[in-house]
């Protein structure tokens, strides 16, 4: 294939793009990623350009380009590669094309405006994936090519979803090309689109293909030279042409235009002439050049620069103060001195020269074209956040008018999911400065926008609001809420529990108080370990056992109560009846439901949690059902929704669905995965995933798990669910590590019962320590299954008692075991928990040696997905067969 126009000894690289390009279109329809990476000037977009001309006839292709003035603008990359397309449906036809991601990513893309709440970033992104993914099965027929160059100046909400959604490329007939300049990207401290979607994983038939391109050689750049000056061109000259540009093509073809623009002949004794034309190429030199067309015509290049990409003719003009007329007549006088190329929007020739031009502004001239910028595009009526990028490049000038607009496009900004955005212009709104009163207000404004990104900025900036004037009570009670909110994901519950409480000792009594002491209450309990628990759950009781749910608040307070009351084992009747209370007519009442952010996702999380170990599993897996439709809907899909997943995990675990347990579990940790790591649902998630791998007789994946996660000491600071290291002992207890185990366990049964926290079934410590004593203390061993065995008759869900029954039956003579056993399969045939059941089962079938009640047994465990309990069942009716 002949290329449109010459592009020297990029053989090899043309013939990666074919091969990628080939297989695309191939019968498999195979898709990829091809990096092309190299210095300004090398060639990079000339070699984009035909890739796209090579895959027209075959290929639907979108292309967007990155801009150095406009890094700061979210999705501008995305927008340039969907919009166009995206505009050429009717709008029900786009909606439809959205489904259920519409409402989190349109208004991301600026094809709707903001609704419900603020989305979360990973759910943009995740609404990308799923609309490009959708796009590229439609369009089959003409496989989908994207093109981005000059990705190193690509936003950083463009940039974060293309490392993501090119990870799974192998699954989709969709082919990325894309273009950087390493040093910049490096400068930038941003990953490598490759190296982090390598990192992630293709399909197992996804490609990654990453070209670097090197300077043409001096054989190349002869031939190109006399392409443009003739065949007359001697050796020398064509080597100093060479020597001059290093081989970059870009400044060798426009070092030959400058040469023809002098009229100067290709020879040796014109050869000394070259390195001042190729200065004029870039940098001072080009600026001169630009400085000799004119005023008007500099002053306008100036203004183009400012605007960067997309450039506007007639808001150049505006901003360069001329009329249209002299805008023109300037566009005319760029383009022939091979500055500007275009009509409207205008673009300038290379991004060398761009930058070039850019820098060249007096800072001070620079400085008032931005904002002139700013008040051109908000006077056209294209809102703040279109305006915001120029703001954030004025100097500080104690404009309150610039601190509003600055505020009102960092809310634009949270609207469509781009919180980083929305933090650079209230952290340039606190340099103008605001008024002293208003400091406070852009502190706490500032601390809400990262408090998803990152949990120690909004510690400081809501500290630094708190001790200042200018929150009225209802902020500081909201902002003192959302800063334990912070503390408590950063790892730091005791501070979160130190500023509720401080904060509750200034606020007079209503509905703020009960809401900081409710959060209060939250973050102690939730504490891994705490000086008085038990003094804390009384005067929880104390609080909340009278309260009938009139009000949101009351509904928290009795949410805390059941929860506490689940963990410590008491009645379990109490704790559905607060659970009750605390929901109207079995779901979260407004306000406090799963996306609303007055009292957060935990309440509803912590009612879920108590139903399921009350044995009300219907109602908590329709709870947690509720979980994942709202964070999928609110385009929630980072760490909320991994919760989610697991939570719903924990649901399967616990009726005996091992299996479905398990794959709601390993993909809560993989929706974790991508939010970061160490997060607390990893502990969770890993936590149940090990229970549910054990139940399964999969010890050696447990194990991997565990050592993948850092499951073990030290443990995080928050309680995990259920709890921790008596899940661990459970662990090294199946891995043969008696000992460890035993020191695991006392442990946790020390902590716990420290805090008279006696629910056997969140923490099976006490029964799994008492079947590890069974041979060398086989008296504390009986005595630790008899208490449990007291609380169990206490809490009084069938799951408990008939836990405890089967302990208990261990330490008891042969007849007797066997009576406790059946009482104890008796008790779990009337729960939800059909895994503990199988074990009573099979427990029982061995005791009293009846071959039936083991293949019953068999069948149960098969069912439930446990393959190590079936085997052990299988096992003992081997046994049977044989003795008789």
């Amino acid at each position: 294939m002949k290329p449109s126009q010459p592009l020297y000894e990029r053989e090899p690289e043309l013939a990666a793009a074919a091969e990628a390009v080939d297989a695309l279109c191939g019968a498999q329809a195979v898709g990829g990623l091809l990096v092309f990476s190299g210095e300004a000037g090398i060639g990079k977009t000339a070699l984009l350009a035909e890739i796209r001309r090579m895959a027209a006839d075959r290929c639907t292709v979108w292309s967007a380009r990155g801009g150095e003035t406009v890094t700061s603008v979210p999705f501008h990359v995305v927008r340039q590669l969907l919009q166009p397309a995206l505009d050429q449906f009717p709008p029900d036809e786009t909606r439809a094309l959205f489904g259920d991601w519409y409402e989190t990513t349109a208004p991301a893309l600026g094809l709707a405006e903001p609704s419900g709440p603020q989305p979360d970033p990973q759910g943009v992104r995740d609404g990308l994936d799923f609309v490009v993914g959708r796009l590229a099965s439609r369009l089959s027929h003409r496989p989908l090519l994207l093109i981005v160059d000059d990705a190193h100046w690509a936003d950083g909400e463009s940039l974060a979803w293309l490392a993501s959604f090119t990870a799974r490329l192998g699954e989709l007939p969709l082919l990325v090309v894309q273009a950087h300049r390493p040093q910049e990207l490096a400068e930038r401290d941003a990953n490598y689109i490759a190296d982090r979607a390598a990192e992630r994983g293709f399909g197992s038939e996804g490609t990654v293909t990453r070209v670097a391109l090197q300077a043409l050689t001096p054989d190349a750049t002869a031939v190109l030279v006399r392409a443009g000056l003739g065949d007359h061109a001697d050796d020398p000259f064509c080597r100093e042409v060479w020597a001059v540009t290093g081989g970059n093509p870009y400044e060798a073809v426009e070092l030959v235009a400058k040469v023809q623009d002098r009229e100067l002949p290709p020879v040796e004794e014109s050869a000394g002439e070259l390195r001042e034309l190729g200065a004029s190429a870039r940098g001072s030199g080009l600026v001169a050049r630009l400085e000799r067309l004119g005023t008007n015509a500099n002053r306008f290049a100036w203004a183009a620069a400012v605007l960067g990409t997309d450039i506007s003719q007639e808001l150049a003009a505006t901003l360069a103060g001329m009329s249209s007329a002299e805008a023109a007549d300037c566009t005319a006088r760029l383009r022939d001195a091979r500055i500007v190329s275009g009509f409207d929007p205008l673009e300038f020739v290379h991004p060398l020269i761009a930058t070039a031009v850019y820098r060249s502004i007096p800072p001070a001239t620079r400085t008032a074209m931005h904002g002139r910028a700013a008040w051109a595009i908000t006077r056209a009526g294209l809102g703040a956040a279109a305006a915001s990028r120029h703001l954030l490049e004025v100097h500080p000038d104690d404009d309150q008018e610039l601190v509003a607009q600055l505020r009102e496009a960092a809310g634009q900004h949270l609207a469509v999911g781009a919180p980083e955005a929305a933090r650079r212009c209230l952290e340039r709104a606190l340099e103008e400065p605001p008024r002293p009163k208003d400091r406070a207000v852009l502190l706490y404004e500032l601390g809400c926008a990262t408090l998803l990104s990152s949990p120690p900025t909004t510690v400081q900036h809501l500290r630094a609001a708190l001790d200042m004037p200018g929150l009225d009570d209802g902020l500081r009670v909201d902002a003192t809420f959302r800063l334990a909110a912070a503390l408590a994901h950063n790892n730091q519950l005791k501070d979160a529990a130190l500023s509720l409480a401080a904060e509750a000792a200034r606020t007079a009594p209503g509905s703020g108080l009960m809401r900081l002491q409710a959060a209060h209450f939250m973050w102690e309990g939730m504490q891994a370990t705490e000086d008085d628990g038990p003094a804390r759950s009384r005067r929880l009781a104390r609080n909340a056992d009278h309260l009938k749910g009139r009000d949101n608040a009351e509904r928290a307070l009795l949410t805390l109560r059941a929860f506490d009351a689940m963990v410590r084992g008491e009645n379990a009747q109490l704790i559905v009846d607060l659970c009750e209370r605390a929901l109207i007519d079995g779901s979260p009442a407004r306000g406090l439901g799963w996306t609303d952010s007055e009292w957060g996702f935990e309440l509803p999380t912590m009612v879920g949690i108590a139903y399921t170990f009350v044995d009300q599993l219907d109602r908590a897996e329709s709870l947690f059902g509720e979980a994942v439709r709202a964070f999928e809907i609110s385009g929630w899909s980072g760490a909320h929704l991994a919760f989610a997943h697991t939570l719903l995990g924990m649901v399967h675990r616990r009726r005996g669905r091992l299996a479905e347990a398990e794959g709601f579990l390993r993909e809560g940790l993989r929706l974790a995965d991508r939010v970061g790591s160490g997060l607390p649902v990893h502990w969770d998630a890993a936590c149940l995933l090990i229970d549910t791998l054990l139940a399964r007789g999969r010890t050696e994946e447990a194990r991997r798990i565990a050592d993948r996660y850092d499951f073990g000491p030290p443990y995080p600071s928050a309680m995990v669910l259920p709890d921790g290291p008596s899940m661990r002992g459970r662990l090294l207890l199946a891995e043969g590590r008696r000992e460890d185990a035993i020191a695991e366990l006392e442990a946790a049964g020390a902590a716990l019962e420290s805090r008279e926290r006696f629910n056997g079934v969140w923490a099976p410590w006490a029964g799994d320590l008492a079947r590890a004593l069974a041979d060398d203390d086989p008296a504390r061993a009986a005595h630790l299954a008899a208490r449990n065995r007291v609380h169990a008759e206490r809490f009084g869900t069938p799951t408990a008692m008939g836990e405890a029954l089967r302990c208990v039956a261990l330490f008891a003579p042969p007849e007797r075991s066997a009576q406790l056993l059946a009482e104890a399969v008796g008790h779990l045939e009337k729960s939800s928990s059909a895994y503990e059941h199988a074990l009573a089962r099979v427990d029982y079938g061995i005791a009293i040696g009846s071959h039936r009640e083991l293949a019953r047994a068999q069948k149960q465990a098969m069912a439930c997905g446990a393959e190590g309990l079936a085997a052990r069942a299988q096992q003992a009716r081997a046994s049977i067969r044989s003795s008789e």
